[in-house]
């Protein structure tokens, strides 16, 4: 449904334009092949939607995007959007990792050991189950390049100097800033988390 409302939505604005267009005497916007293949993934598991990431990426897609909230049917879901580059064949590049956890510090380690394996983050966002939330995030790893290795640090902290602070003393030890949600974590109530991240020493 969402992915229909989306493509209507779409075909309005278009025909809006030309409409215009055709009004003012001008020509109409002459269409263009398309350069990309885009899917919308939709689930309110997150199990679900790395199983599906996997599928799509194995079918030549790339990870684009992530958000996650209410849509029309679904209640609370996360959304993923990826892409495929058209001639360039359904050949698997990309394997994908996704970690929800209420959890900041077990966060951490998961974070670490996909780093370990040749993860990098991707994207993250905050899902809302039906006690709570999680905090999702999203890694990818280039089956075709060499490996880059990180350390990822996790910062989560309800106060925003607090996370100033935080930032900054990593930022001096060399990580550098990958990704923030916010949201109710499990022992921290409303927090910040911010995901940083500096070469594999």
């Amino acid at each position: 449904m969402l992915l229909r409302t989306i493509l209507l939505a779409t075909m309005f604005a278009f025909g809006s334009v030309t409409t215009l267009a055709q009004r003012d005497g001008r020509s109409a916007i002459p269409n263009a092949s398309p350069e990309f293949e885009y899917k919308l993934l939709a689930t309110s598991r997150t199990t679900t939607m790395e199983r599906e990431m996997n599928q799509a990426a194995a079918a030549g897609y790339q990870f684009e995007d992530v958000i996650s909230g209410s849509t029309f049917f679904g209640g609370a879901e996360a959304l993923v959007v990826m892409s495929h580059r058209i001639g360039e064949g359904s050949q698997q590049r990309y394997e994908y990792k996704l970690l929800a956890t209420s959890k900041t510090s077990t966060m951490q380690k998961e974070l670490q050991v996909a780093g370990d394996a040749g993860y990098q983050h991707k994207g993250q966002s905050v899902f809302k189950k039906t006690f709570g939330t999680e905090v999702m995030v999203i890694l990818e790893r280039d089956r075709d390049a060499t490996p880059v290795l990180w350390e990822y640090k996790l910062l989560a902290t309800r106060k925003t100097s607090t996370m100033q602070s935080e930032m900054l003393a990593a930022s001096n030890n060399g990580y550098q800033f990958v990704g923030f949600t916010t949201g109710e974590t499990f022992f921290g109530g409303t927090e910040v988390v911010t995901i940083m991240r500096r070469p594999r020493r």
